[in-house]
């Protein structure tokens, strides 16, 4: 088992900027990647950026991109997302997401039910 527990969420203005981090715990030996998805109230759960822990790859949603980064501690027990510029419609709650398998093709990490664990999730709200 891995848990994953997010923080860094909160209320910030238009343009501001924002770091999450996503503490793991448990087998995290066995994560192949970590993703980060958001979820708008009245909006289904949709990819924001994701990182394979082996040859660090990284892939990021087209509205993010330029904005937000993804980065990973070496030993596997944190994650972080940057996040740049920030916009209202950047206003959701943010889950960090776990996988233990390698996907041949990075739009598998781009989907939700590619991941086993899940956190609990972290408001980001952002005024105009």
């Amino acid at each position: 088992q891995v848990r994953l527990v997010e923080s860094g969420g909160g209320l910030v203005r238009a343009g501001d900027s924002l770091r999450l981090s996503c503490a793991a715990s448990g087998r995290t030996f066995t994560t192949a990647a970590m993703g980060w998805f958001r979820q708008a109230p009245g909006k289904e759960r949709e990819f924001v950026a994701a990182i394979t822990w082996r040859g660090k790859s990284t892939f990021y949603a087209e509205s993010v991109k330029g904005r937000f980064t993804i980065a990973e501690d070496s030993n596997r027990n944190a994650g972080y997302l940057q996040m740049n510029n920030l916009s209202p419609e950047d206003t959701a709650v943010y889950f960090c997401a776990a996988t233990t398998l390698n996907y041949p093709h990075g739009n598998y990490y781009q989907t939700p039910g590619k991941y086993e664990y899940w956190g609990q999730g972290t408001q980001v709200t952002v005024s105009s």
